[in-house]
C-alpha cells in the first residue's frame, strides 16, 4: 500500500450500476459515448456496501471544466481532498477478480475510514489505483 495525497476535491458525474457487479464495463461505455470528450477524461468507479450488505456502485467520469456536472442529467459525487491509501493494479481488467480482496484489505487497515467509499481510478486500459481516504 503507498499513500496518495490529493490536493483538490474532484467533481464527478455518472450513473448507478443497477446490476453490480454485472453491467460495470457498459455503463462506462454509455457514459463515455455521452458526453463531450467522452474518451479523453478521468474515470472512477465508487461503491460502499449498504447495512444489507449490498453494494452500491457508481461508473463516473471528472469534470472537465468547473459547473460541468451541472450540464448532464447525472448524479453528481466528489473524490475528498486529503490522504488515501491506495494499491496500484497492472492489468487491470484480468484483474477484476481480485479487487474484492484488495478493497477487503484496504477496509481492514486502521488508518483508512471505513465510511467514505472505496474509489476506483482508472488511470489507463492498464492501470487503476484502488483508493481509501485516510482518517483525518
Amino acid at each position: 500500500m503507498e499513500k496518495l495525497e490529493l490536493l483538490n476535491e474532484i467533481v464527478v458525474f455518472g450513473v448507478q450500476v443497477k446490476t453490480f457487479p454485472m453491467g460495470i464495463g457498459e455503463a462506462f461505455e454509455k457514459l463515455a459515448g455521452a458526453i463531450p470528450e467522452g474518451r479523453n477524461r478521468p474515470y472512477y468507479g465508487f461503491s460502499w456496501m449498504e447495512k444489507d450488505g449490498s453494494i452500491i456502485y457508481y461508473a463516473v467520469a471528472a469534470e472537465r471544466f468547473p459547473g460541468e456536472a451541472v450540464l448532464y442529467s447525472y448524479h453528481i459525487m466528489e473524490i475528498e481532498k486529503g490522504e488515501y491509501m491506495t494499491v496500484t493494479v497492472k492489468d487491470w481488467q484480468s484483474k477484476t477478480d481480485k479487487l474484492k480482496g484488495i478493497f477487503h484489505d484496504l477496509m481492514e487497515d486502521k488508518k483508512t475510514d471505513n465510511t467514505k467509499p472505496c474509489i476506483e481510478w482508472y488511470k489507463s486500459h492498464d492501470e487503476m489505483l484502488c483508493m481509501m481516504k485516510t482518517i483525518s
